[in-house]
């Protein structure tokens, strides 16, 4: 049976092993879909492809095993690893995505997006995101040595800690009439996205939303067929 899968917001970090652990799992057992998309936040941060740590490398070697296999892999970046490239997914037979990205899910109009871009209601994280966005801010970043980009991933991911705790909740999700517009001008009745950490389904004015939940100490995931649709989680062991 043709099948669709679809994660997010893994977070991967060396000090988080049991979520690493998790996705190699995860990739094993479903070695015979045909497409896996994951919508952004692979990593906990991403300095740039040219990333040589042990982590980097384990994840790729990883990718490779399960496109190897015969899946397709999708990429999207996230607001925590939006320096993934073409570079990276080359190397690891993936196919890097625009944000948001259109497709037809078993003929379903359906539009697949990280989520950051919907949370219109915090002003300071919306700058923040146009300007590490930018290609221009992004060479002038790559263009400095990879050391220098990982102390200013570690001081972003802190500072980015301190802010959500000083954020009302309703600030970090995503703007109900936002999504209706989005929906609207893509023209479909599905959407599918993480970035909030708030996994469910939600009925909306153009149809469908789903939210893919973090990896934490359980994993979500999407499965879609021709016939079904469902939110899926799963116990991670620590």
């Amino acid at each position: 049976m043709s099948r669709t899968l679809f994660i997010s917001d893994l977070h991967l970090d060396p000090a988080r092993p049991a979520v690493t652990a998790a996705l190699a799992n995860f990739l094993h057992q479903n070695s015979d879909c045909d497409a896996l998309y994951i919508l952004g936040d692979i990593f906990e941060a991403w300095v740039g492809d040219d990333d040589d740590s042990p982590l980097a490398r384990e994840i790729a070697d990883l990718f490779r095993g399960f496109t190897a296999a015969g899946p397709a892999l999708y990429l999207m970046v996230g607001n925590r690893d939006f320096l993934l490239g073409e570079d990276f997914c080359a190397s690891v037979g993936a196919t890097l995505l625009p944000d948001p990205t259109p497709i037809n899910l078993y003929g379903r109009p359906t539009l697949l997006l990280h989520g950051d871009s919907l949370c219109t209601g915090d002003a300071e994280y919306m700058k923040f995101r146009a300007m590490v966005r930018s290609p221009l801010w992004q060479a002038e970043l790559m263009a400095s040595p990879l050391a220098e980009r990982r102390a200013l991933a570690a001081r972003l991911r802190a500072a980015s800690k301190v802010a959500s705790s000083n954020k009302a909740e309703d600030i970090m999700d995503v703007t109900p009439s936002e999504v209706d517009r989005v929906m609207l001008e893509a023209d479909v009745i599905l959407m599918i996205h993480g970035h909030t950490h708030r996994p469910g389904r939600h009925q909306v004015a153009n149809g469908e939303r789903l939210v893919l939940g973090d990896w934490d100490t359980r994993g979500w995931y999407i499965e879609a067929t021709s016939s079904s649709l469902e939110l899926i989680d799963f116990v991670i062991n620590q």
